[in-house]
């Protein structure tokens, strides 16, 4: 997938930047941004996800840490619903991103992960009852 399909580019002092629908500004355009912002286009066009709905690179505290998520998905009540990590296209989808993404979840207690390089996506469902991790075929639409 091109990281620039379908989203909004600009120059901007010799730089290639992208307009986030979440943040409402101009970003610079690396890699891991193109898939963050073809993923936030992806939840919102073809699932059905509210931007208001969305927070793109949240601080949250992991073991006294500062770290970030790339893309949360809250659901209609304003719960934590979805942890989405974003890597760069050539970054494979390894055991060590899912941890990454489930460690995150250790403060945000979400049912659902998407782990996505723009060429691959992985979705996981937790069964936080029996303590174990299920991928699904495909992402799941809440609003419907």
């Amino acid at each position: 997938m091109d990281a620039t399909t379908d989203i909004q580019v600009r120059e901007n002092e010799g730089r290639r930047e992208v307009i986030d629908p979440v943040r409402r500004r101009w970003v610079s355009l690396t890699p891991e941004e193109g898939v963050r912002q073809q993923t936030l286009l992806m939840l919102h066009e073809r699932y059905g996800y509210p931007y208001e709905l969305m927070q793109v690179e949240g601080a949250i505290s992991v073991n006294g840490m500062t770290r970030r998520c790339d893309i949360v998905v809250y659901d209609r009540e304003g719960k934590p619903w979805m942890i989405v990590e974003c890597k760069r296209p050539e970054v494979p989808l390894t055991q060590k991103v899912c941890d990454q993404a489930c460690r995150y979840n250790t403060v945000l207690q979400v049912p659902y992960l998407l782990l996505t390089n723009g060429r691959q996506q992985v979705v996981v469902e937790i069964d936080y009852l029996h303590g174990t991790l299920k991928q699904l075929p495909k992402v799941l639409n809440i609003h419907k």
